[in-house]
Parts: structure tokens; C-alpha cells; sequence
């Protein structure tokens, strides 16, 4: 792969549903490292961690990952992103993937992948992932976002909502899928431009994010494109609970 770019991995101490989550042990290793044992599986030039917490940049420093300690009161992991990027002085085009710091299984050709679709596509500020969507039940979990995207494979919007709406289809039965309706599951994995996170952070939050916890429709709002392409290799779900976390350790035996 020719493509250059930097991983960050954004690591937050506290966590509503599991707090600590980045220092839980799967097999032997905190998470985070496992997160980025997989990334520097991957071609990136370089993978920093981004933490607001000391005990997870200690952490990090034990197992030789190069560690950032950034502010805590940044909304969300973009915001992390931009003083990264900032902090590291890269330029505007550099490309950065955000890669999550709870995503222990996260398969090195995604990243790969991600970066190489935004070199590819310079109409777009960002670059994303998506795989089918099959399960009715996931189509209807708030939980699982879905994407809808155009002809060209760019985003016209992302919902926690069924989205689109069958209308007719759904007016008789909502137990099934509608045949031939191409739905498709957010993969949270982002590859952007440096000098795009600049101006994501300068923008601020817009009401549209707010209202569905989504801050990639900040980029949207402003009218900026977002790639979206089906991922080479559907990663493992991540851990935001404490079942995922007893799931994942049985996976990775530990």
C-alpha cells in the first residue's frame, strides 16, 4: 500500500457503561493494547494513542506506544483528533484514521482500506466504512447507525433510525427485511485530512449531530462529503459493556 498516514487512537478513562475501559484485561494485555498491536499491524507510518488520563498514558508508555496526554474536556474523539494532529504538526493533508481505542479485534485492512479510499477520492473531507445490513432487529436498534449513500458512494446521511423507511413494506409487516432495500450498517471507523479537522473542531456542534449523537453529520451539515465503502473485512463488534468485554476475552482467550 502507497497510501501515508498516521493512526490515532483516542483512549477515554471514563466511560459511562464500563469505566476504565481501556485498561480492562483480555488476555494478559490492557485493551488498548491490543488495539494498538492491530493498527501498527497495519501500513500506517505512525500509531499514537490520545488520552486524557495519565494511567492510561503510563499504560501505554509500559508497552512502548508512542502516547499523547490531550485535554480532558473535548466533546468528542474528533476534537481529540484535531489536537493531535495540531500537537504533531502534520500537514493539512496528512491523512489521519481514527481508529477506537475499544475496538480490540479491529482487522489491520480496514485501516488500510479507509486511508486508501480518502487518498482515492478527493472530493470527500472523510472517509468511512459500511458492511450489509440483514437483520431486522439491527435495523431497528438505535444502537446500530445506519448509512444511505449516493451513486457515487458518498454519504447523503447517516440515522440511528430505520433508514430509508419502507414505507408500504413496513405498513403491513415490520418483522422482515423489504426485498431489494440495500441497508447498511456504520462501520465507526473515519480516515480525514489534517487541516479538516481544524475546521470540523472551528465549526463546533450543530443541532442535527446533537439530536442524534452522531458527530460525523457535523461534516454533512456543512456540506462537506463523506466516502463510504463496503469494508474488505466486517470488523468484530467492539466493547462498550461488560458482556461484550466477557465476549471478547473468550475470543482472544483470556
Amino acid at each position: 500500500m502507497s497510501t501515508a498516514f498516521t493512526v490515532v487512537i483516542p483512549a477515554r478513562y471514563a466511560s459511562s457503561r464500563l469505566p476504565g475501559k481501556p485498561l480492562q484485561d483480555i488476555a494478559g494485555k490492557p485493551m488498548i493494547r491490543h488495539v494498538w498491536e492491530q493498527a501498527c499491524k497495519s501500513a500506517a507510518q505512525r500509531v499514537v494513542v490520545a488520552t486524557d488520563d495519565s494511567r492510561i498514558l503510563e499504560a501505554c508508555k509500559a508497552f512502548g506506544a508512542e502516547v499523547l496526554l490531550t485535554r480532558p474536556d473535548h466533546e468528542s474523539g474528533t476534537d481529540r483528533l484535531a489536537e493531535v494532529a495540531a500537537t504533531l504538526g502534520l500537514p493539512a493533508d496528512a491523512i489521519v484514521v481514527n481508529v477506537q481505542g475499544d475496538e480490540p479485534m479491529i482487522p489491520p485492512a480496514v485501516i488500510d482500506q479507509v486511508a486508501a479510499n480518502l487518498a482515492a477520492h478527493p472530493e470527500a473531507a472523510i472517509a468511512t466504512l459500511a458492511e450489509p445490513l440483514a437483520d431486522v432487529q439491527a435495523l431497528f436498534n438505535p444502537n446500530v447507525v445506519k448509512v444511505l449513500s449516493d451513486i457515487d458512494g458518498l454519504a447523503l446521511t447517516f440515522s440511528r433510525a430505520p433508514l430509508p423507511w419502507a414505507r408500504d413494506e413496513f405498513a403491513n409487516d415490520r418483522n422482515q427485511l423489504p426485498a431489494g432495500v440495500p441497508y447498511r450498517r456504520h462501520i465507526g471507523i473515519y480516515a480525514y485530512r489534517a487541516g479538516f479537522l481544524a475546521d470540523f473542531v472551528a465549526w463546533g456542534p450543530c443541532w442535527l449531530e446533537g439530536t442524534e449523537c452522531l458527530e460525523q453529520l457535523r461534516a454533512l451539515w456543512h456540506g462537506k462529503r463523506i466516502h463510504v465503502a463496503d469494508a474488505v473485512e466486517a470488523p468484530p463488534a467492539g466493547v462498550d459493556t461488560a458482556e461484550d468485554l466477557e465476549r471478547v476475552r473468550r475470543l482472544l482467550g483470556g
